[in-house]
């Protein structure tokens, strides 16, 4: 079936498709009447036409959550930073996870810098884990100026995220 939709194009050579529209003029040339084809998709495109280069993404960019890279990278921007931190210990095969961690982001999001979500996968970084005893996952902690001032573990709504979020911020 697509083999016969698409056969008049497979006997148009290369060329055709990738050299630019040097006139109005210059048409494909149908396969049947051997005529100018004058339906707007059969034309060539010119090369200005086609945008050099564009991002597409399907999920929101959250510039305020990074993922921990490693222990020097967690003192780096966590324990030193001047922001205070929300730090999302998580595991990929951990269900909950996957619920309370985009909720977080998009909560996190929504005040513009005055606080930052730092992101620890358990299983790639255990000595965290450990140091900071987190025994099931999620499990959520406000970081600010270095020191851990609350804590919470399981899923929470929005509002209880919010809660959790200004009390952290503060006034």
């Amino acid at each position: 079936m697509a083999q016969k939709l698409f056969r008049p194009f497979l006997s148009i050579p290369v060329k055709q498709f990738s050299a630019p529209l040097r006139s109005p003029s210059s048409l494909l040339l149908c396969r049947v009447s051997a005529a100018p084809c004058n339906i707007a998709w059969c034309r060539p495109l010119p090369f200005a036409a086609v945008p050099a280069s564009r991002t597409f993404s399907t999920t929101q960019v959250f510039r305020h959550t990074f993922n921990v890279q490693d222990v020097d990278d967690f003192q780096a921007r966590v324990l030193k930073s001047q922001t205070p931190v929300v730090i999302d210990f998580h595991a990929q095969w951990c269900g909950p996870c996957k619920i309370l961690g985009p909720r977080l982001e998009k909560m996190v999001s929504k005040h513009n810098g005055k606080v930052l979500m730092a992101k620890v996968d358990i299983d790639d970084h255990t000595d965290l884990a450990l140091e900071y005893e987190v025994s099931a996952v999620p499990t959520v902690l406000a970081v600010k100026n270095g020191d851990v001032v609350d804590k919470f573990v399981g899923i929470k709504d929005e509002d209880q995220l919010e809660a959790f979020l200004k009390k952290l911020i503060g006034p």
